[in-house]
């Protein structure tokens, strides 16, 4: 049974860092497409970033660009999102993702095959 299980998350001040981590156990997502994704209620899920294996950078959303970072520890099947100079709009509930592909970061939420339970980054002022 595949699984991607987070942790991190939490309450922050404004300009502050957090890290998240997604962890896959089941199989191997090393050479898969990662995302992360973010939503707060009533709105759609909005894409943030995604990596892949092949090379080239990461997808990255307008939104954080400059300030949120991914990376891979494929040894421990783990991808990260670094979040930096948080923003009280970065609020949301934060979900990683994967494919089953390297072909394409997808933005679309729907491209993505399994999911994390979500984790709560709230930025105060």
């Amino acid at each position: 049974q595949v699984q991607l299980v987070q942790t991190g998350g939490g309450l922050v001040e404004t300009g502050g860092s957090l890290t998240l981590s997604c962890t896959a156990s089941g199989r191997s997502f090393n050479r898969n497409v990662m995302g992360w994704f973010r939503q707060v209620p009533g709105k759609d899920r909005e894409f943030v970033l995604a990596t892949g294996w092949s090379g080239g950078g990461p997808r990255v959303a307008q939104s954080v660009k400059g300030r949120f970072t991914v990376s891979r520890d494929n040894a421990e099947n783990t991808v990260y999102l670094e979040m930096n100079k948080l923003k009280p709009e970065d609020t949301a509930i934060y979900y990683c993702a994967a494919r089953d592909t390297d072909l394409d970061t997808s933005p679309r939420p729907g491209d993505y095959n399994y999911w994390g339970q979500g984790a709560q980054v709230t930025v105060s002022l």
